[in-house]
């Protein structure tokens, strides 16, 4: 359903060096490579099997590959005895495969447009006019990668930014738009035209939001976008 780009990422991405455990539901490999406080990521797909890599230390300290029968509510629980957890799931959304050739054909609404350095005054108005909590979820900025905008009476009601995603060719993206303005299509339309803009430039567009964002992932399928399936990275915990 989805382009080899974004399945064979995921693919890779949760390959690691060596599988640890696999049954008919579920994978677990370790992964040295892992950055930051990443000590691992779950991938819980709507099709196939859920995918776990874990940096090699956890794998050795939940015993991962002395046998026995392994679940995700399994993994959570032997996690929470070892003093990490998960950061907390997103949803990941992306354009069926079969539905790119029309995007890439549409036209641009006249009311949205990509955004550059010369904005600077109307992003400076948006940005004063969201909340914190808002631009902190919907992390939007003027100096990511591709960057839109869409428009009313002259001021910029929605935005949204791109840049590229784990060094792949996958463009991740947050969106904002301002409350007065909402339940309009500005996102849904500024969502097609900045992903039409990202498949120009050879990437493919992800769309990622919390799991009780509906607001969100309404706007996600209004647009055209599928879900993918589940993600989340274990950390430590606080």
């Amino acid at each position: 359903m989805f382009s080899s780009v974004v399945n064979d990422f995921w693919q890779e991405t949760f390959s690691g060096d060596g599988i640890l455990y696999a049954d008919e539901r579920l994978q677990i490999t370790t992964n040295p490579t892992l950055n930051g406080d990443e000590h691992g990521m779950i991938l819980e797909p709507r099709a196939g099997k859920t995918l776990i890599t874990l940096k090699p230390e956890l794998a050795s300290r939940l015993d991962i590959a002395a046998g026995g029968s392994w679940s995700v509510d399994l993994l959570c629980q032997r996690l929470a005895a070892t003093g990490f957890a998960l950061y907390g799931a997103d949803n990941l959304f992306y354009f069926p495969a079969a539905d790119l050739a029309t995007l890439m054909q549409e036209s641009i609404p006249g009311d949205i447009r990509q955004l550059s350095q010369d904005d600077q005054g109307f992003f400076a108005e948006f940005s004063a006019s969201a909340t914190e909590e808002d631009l902190d979820a919907a992390y939007v900025e003027l100096d990511h990668w591709l960057v839109f905008g869409a428009f009313e009476r002259e001021r910029l009601v929605c935005a949204g930014s791109m840049y590229a995603w784990m060094a792949s060719n996958i463009a991740d993206f947050g969106m904002l738009t301002l409350p007065p303005f909402r339940g309009k299509g500005h996102g849904r339309r500024l969502v097609r035209a900045i992903s039409q803009s990202a498949l120009q430039r050879g990437f493919q567009p992800q769309y990622r939001c919390q799991l009780d964002n509906h607001a969100s992932i309404a706007t996600a399928r209004a647009a055209g976008l599928h879900l993918y399936g589940k993600w989340d990275f274990i950390v430590e915990s606080s």
